[in-house]
């Protein structure tokens, strides 16, 4: 069973990442971007690479598999 992370959406602009299992050296992350639309649900979530700079939209659900993505810089 994977344990999911919590996350509110209204503090997620800015939240720091750390990817388990990192693709090009890119483990830490930045969220960058995010889009509300009138009744404050995300529509949009983008994610910078802390060392490379590569920005890529991403689904913010995704950032809840504790599997994937975990909180924080580690």
């Amino acid at each position: 069973m994977s344990l999911m992370n919590k996350i509110n959406p209204k503090k997620l602009l800015n939240s720091k990442w750390t990817a388990v299992y990192p693709t090009n050296k890119e483990k830490h992350f930045i969220v960058s971007e995010v889009e509300f639309d009138e009744d404050d649900s995300v529509i949009s979530c983008c994610i910078e690479s802390v060392m490379s700079k590569r920005a890529m939209s991403i689904n913010w659900y995704d950032l809840k598999d504790s599997n994937n993505w975990v909180y924080g810089w580690k």
